[in-house]
């Protein structure tokens, strides 16, 4: 008699050995209708699993995450359904879920099109009405091997081949295809239909470039047509917000073949990137950071002691000259270790902070690049802090606060936090190890911070913080990182004198809070669709004349206000103030300075803003003081993103 304990305590009592489902009937038939598995003492089950002994049952619905991934993994088993019954040459491989949707991956020569994903759409809308039961089946290794050789499905053949003898062969049914899975998934194929296919791509074969180039077919499923309509409507956000579109409209930068994953910076977008670099080093400077520079071609015998070049040597740009080996610097941290270097150093010196916007490259794959989010070129916002074991927690305290503060003044005030633990390859002694991921911990504990582990994925020398952003449309940006380094200092030979005139190890915290310059400008026009707050437009404001006959008081405008340090422009054409405001509006600029006869008369200017809004005639000091008081908001009160 099998006793179900249920998450609010309760129990109920079966006389012979019960399903999932039979559990959940038991319950009512309303949650029933919902199941679509069970979590069975903490491993996630198909609702048909039968529980023959006592056990811990939570009931898993559409309403639960576990219940969205059984619904796009199941979905993408859908779409491969619909796809082999139009395609019968079209061998189907691997399809797992992905955050909010699923891929599958196809071996089809003739390729898919953009039109095909609408009939695969409707061939799987028509397998979701008819309800196929979704049923779970064990096989024979060899049964399973022969059974998709057989079927023309070589690449399943294959998977099946590189498991593990011994390993379970679990296979699922629904209708005519059956396919190889762990699962669980959905009861039946009548629980899913609140899909979409998004887009094609290509991926090679378990993602190895020798292989054969297969079609990806992404989608997205979510548990009712709300969550998918609300989706979808994020999904269209992102494009309108994307920063390559919004950079070429806005004349900020451009990428070409002649340097791939480099940046041509224009002038709008350089002032940008200037506006950033300078607010954070006017940050560091009064944080007590030092701002060093060190070379970008460093002899790659310096990598091996640190152990990037065991690491990174894929990833690193190698060059070489008068018989010596070189490695353009992939990142920032051996050389700051050879300025501290650079001198015997006391307790006292410490903590020792050392920041450098350190222009970096890494060997990225070419198919692996993404407008600013992912570069062979970049510079960091990086910084190392040198100091004793009993000053980590404390360093690390003020560089959250720090973190924080930045944050908010670009407009973002929802940071998630994980700390990330010692991953399988590192290198240091594991008390080390247990030392730097509990003073982290304590940090973030003592700053008042909600934060989850993020287990084995730490730096292969340190545990770290990582920091993520939530942007306007809900999109998560992982930005910021906070590591704890016993391991590298001492492999390259830093030490200071202590208090009992001992040389000892200085501890490393490598931190960061953009990541990038590059990555973090993109984030910031896809946040604020191009319509930077008042403190990064490229352009504050434009003078617009409405006849040349105010061209000498519009250049006086302007001139005025660009003496008082802002980046002003003037547009002096002859066209019709309509459509000049029109342009500049498209164009973002925060305000628009309209002038005509009447304006000149009174040496005032007509503001608008970028939204429309009619702020009135004022003389040009009173508005000097409103942009002022705009810039010096930064992002703390209100964030100015339009869409």
């Amino acid at each position: 008699m099998p006793a179900i304990t249920l998450p609010d305590g309760s129990q109920r009592q079966f006389e012979q050995p019960v399903t999932v489902m039979e559990v959940a009937a038991d319950i009512g038939a309303g949650l029933a209708k919902a199941t679509l598995a069970g979590e069975v003492d903490g491993v996630l089950r198909d609702a048909s699993h039968l529980i023959e002994g006592d056990a811990d049952l939570r009931i898993v619905t559409g309403r639960d995450p576990e219940g969205l991934d059984v619904i796009r993994h199941s979905t993408a088993h859908l779409m491969a359904q619909a796809v082999e019954r139009l395609y019968p040459e079209c061998q189907v491989t691997i399809g797992p879920v992905i955050e909010h949707g699923f891929y599958y991956d196809f071996s089809y020569p003739p390729g898919f099109t953009m039109e095909d994903l609408d009939r695969i759409g409707s061939e799987m809308r028509r397998i979701v009405k008819d309800a196929l039961p979704v049923s779970r089946e064990v096989w024979n290794r060899e049964e399973a091997i022969q059974h998709f050789r057989q079927e023309g499905e070589l690449y399943k053949a294959e998977i099946i081949e590189d498991l593990p003898e011994g390993e379970e062969i679990t296979l699922y049914r629904q209708g005519e295809f059956v396919d190889l899975c762990r699962g669980p998934h959905v009861p039946d194929t009548g629980k899913l239909g609140e899909f979409k296919l998004t887009k094609l791509a290509g991926a090679y074969w378990r993602g190895n470039s020798d292989n054969e180039m297969l079609q990806r077919i992404y989608g997205t499923a979510w548990a009712n047509k709300k969550d998918l309509k609300a989706y979808l409507h994020r999904l269209e956000e992102a494009e309108k917000r994307d920063h390559r579109r919004v950079g070429k409209q806005l004349d900020l930068f451009h990428f070409q073949e002649e340097a791939p994953g480099m940046v041509f910076w224009h002038d709008k977008g350089w002032q940008i990137y200037v506006e950033v670099q300078n607010y954070i080093r006017a940050q560091l400077r009064r944080a007590g950071y030092q701002e060093v520079n060190t070379p970008q071609v460093v002899d790659i015998r310096l990598w091996e002691k640190s152990g990037h070049a065991d690491k990174f040597i894929d990833d690193m740009f190698l060059t070489d000259s008068e018989n010596r080996n070189y490695a353009i610097k992939p990142m920032n941290c051996p050389c700051h270790v050879q300025i501290y270097n650079q001198g015997l150093h006391s307790y006292r010196d410490l903590p020792m902070r050392m920041a450098e916007f350190g222009s970096c490259h890494r060997n990225e794959p070419s198919g692996a690049l993404h407008g600013l989010m992912r570069v062979r070129a970049f510079a960091q916002d990086d910084a190392h802090i040198f100091c004793t074991p009993e000053q980590v927690q404390q360093e690390s305290a003020d560089f959250i606060e720090l973190l924080y503060r930045i944050y908010a003044d670009f407009g973002f005030n929802e940071v998630l936090v994980k700390l990330s633990t010692r991953p399988e390859n590192r290198i240091g002694a594991d008390e080390l190890w247990d030392q730097a991921e509990a003073m982290l911990a304590a940090s973030l504990d003592e700053a008042g911070i909600a934060w989850e582990e993020n287990p084995g994925e730490g730096a292969f020398y340190g545990p770290k913080i990582e920091f993520s952003l939530k942007d306007t449309i809900g999109r998560v940006w992982q930005c910021g990182t906070l590591q704890v380094d016993f391991n590298m200092p001492g492999r390259l030979g830093a030490s200071y004198v202590d208090e009992d005139s001992s040389r000892q190890t200085p501890v490393m915290l490598h931190r960061a809070i953009l990541g990038s310059l590059e990555r973090f400008i993109g984030i910031l026009i896809e946040n604020y669709g191009g319509a930077f707050p008042a403190w990064l437009a490229p352009v504050q404001a434009v003078v617009l004349n409405i006849s040349e006959k105010q061209e000498d008081y519009c250049l006086e405008v302007a001139e005025t206000l660009g003496n008082k340090g802002f980046r002003m422009d003037s547009d002096l054409r002859n066209e019709k103030i309509g459509f000049k405001i029109r342009q500049h509006t498209m164009s973002k600029v925060p305000y628009l300075l309209v002038v005509g006869d009447r304006e000149v008369e009174n040496g005032t200017i007509a503001v608008r803003s970028r939204s429309g809004e009619d702020l009135g005639s004022m003389p040009v000091d009173e508005f000097a003081q409103v942009l002022a008081d705009d810039v010096g908001r930064r992002g703390r009160i209100e964030n100015q993103q339009e869409d």
